[in-house]
């Protein structure tokens, strides 16, 4: 019964990684018919509608450590949304994932130490990765990568602050708020930039399947399986939601990647692997198991 329980568990989280990573494709078509932020603002007001069912958040703590969190989440899926107009879903889905690597560092800056070793050297092939990830444009990395990347840095502050604030709060409701600022925010700033109005029709399933089936549906699952399989190995399994992104791209809009491409997304996904393997705080690992940044 142990087994059958831990084999449901790495059943449960291959499938949260597939979910989290077909996102990329989904957001990719419907950013040509919506705003980015009305998108955000939609897709997590839907997800803190079901979470919130699970859960309501009651007290001023969880609401307080989860408002910042959720600032830091909103500039992340909002900056990933964004990149989504200017560069392939394949490239959105390897640097998003970049924010494990850069995530020891900013503890390391918070803390005032120095990363190991590993961390270091993670790091150094993730950049080596990127490079050969957009040989296209050479050493210039195009406007939706850039994006990207910062949606990588707020992914990893996003992390840092769940490593200090979640182990005080219920992993549900602790999410719930963070969904709930990720969609205020969302909606206050498309209000201004992108104007009132209802999302049209041809986005409403890709507001459903974003918001319902992942931001909630796949969030739970990784939530259950780490209870049973551990942060570490929930991690790296959910961190190859990258490569469900680019499989994904490759099938449904037909994206391709270079000889030089291929080498680049492999070193991304090593140094990724690496990084929570050998991270050193693991509080930090234990946020990357269960956030809602994917």
């Amino acid at each position: 019964m142990k087994g059958s329980t831990y084999g449901r568990a790495i059943a449960a989280l291959l499938i949260a990684a597939f979910l989290f990573g077909a996102t990329f494709v989904v957001i990719k078509s419907a950013v040509e018919d919506v705003g980015p932020l009305s998108f955000v603002a939609w897709r997590f007001l839907l997800g803190t509608v079901l979470l919130a069912a699970f859960a309501i958040p009651t007290g001023g703590l969880i609401w307080r450590h989860g408002s910042l969190a959720g600032v830091a989440l909103f500039a992340g899926y909002a900056f990933q949304t964004a990149g989504l107009q200017h560069t392939s879903a394949s490239n959105s889905a390897l640097i998003t994932g970049l924010y494990v690597v850069i995530t020891p560092f900013l503890a390391s800056a918070f803390s005032r130490r120095a990363p190991s070793g590993w961390t270091v050297g993670g790091a150094a092939l993730s950049f080596a990765g990127l490079i050969l990830l957009t040989e296209t444009y050479g050493l210039r990395v195009e406007r939706g990568d850039l994006l990207t990347l910062g949606c990588a840095l707020a992914f990893a502050l996003h992390i840092v602050l769940l490593a200090r604030f979640a182990r005080h709060h219920p992993v549900v409701p602790f999410t719930t708020v963070q969904l709930a600022v990720t969609s205020g925010l969302a909606f206050a700033l498309a209000f201004i930039a992108e104007g009132p109005g209802l999302p049209p029709s041809s986005v409403w399933g890709a507001l459903l399947l974003t918001g319902l089936a992942i931001s909630a549906g796949a969030f739970l699952l990784q939530i259950w399986a780490q209870t049973i399989v551990g942060p570490t190995t929930a991690a790296v399994i959910v961190a190859t939601e990258s490569v469900f992104g680019v499989a994904t791209a490759w099938i449904v809009l037909d994206e391709r990647l270079g000889s030089a491409g291929f080498v680049g997304a492999a070193l991304i996904v090593v140094s990724v692997v690496i990084v929570i393997l050998k991270q050193r705080d693991p509080t930090s690992v234990v946020a990357e198991s269960v956030t809602p940044a994917h």
